[in-house]
């Protein structure tokens, strides 16, 4: 990616938050900031299920929706599943 898509992708992530947040059950997400960390829930308010924000392995953050691996460590966040059908790496 070019230099201007790197600046926009910032940009957003200065309005949006930086770290990503997602329900492993139904797949909601959202954005959020450090220093917001503690407002997040721990269960989805849709459905209940857990809410996962950093890496079970190494604790750090991520920040991709669709992060199924940690970038720092490497270990699995989740399955490589979207509506419960498997996701193919191309």
């Amino acid at each position: 990616m070019g230099k201007a898509s790197d600046w926009l992708r910032e940009e957003r992530r200065k309005v949006l938050g930086h770290w990503s947040a997602v329900c492993l059950s139904c797949g909601a997400a959202r954005r959020w900031f450090e220093d917001t960390e503690n407002e997040l829930p721990a269960a989805c308010p849709s459905c209940g299920g857990p809410i996962l924000h950093r890496c079970p392995a190494c604790s750090a953050p991520f920040s991709s929706t669709f992060a199924v691996d940690c970038e720092e460590c490497g270990a699995k966040l989740r399955e490589p599943e979207l509506y419960g059908m498997r996701i193919r790496k191309a």
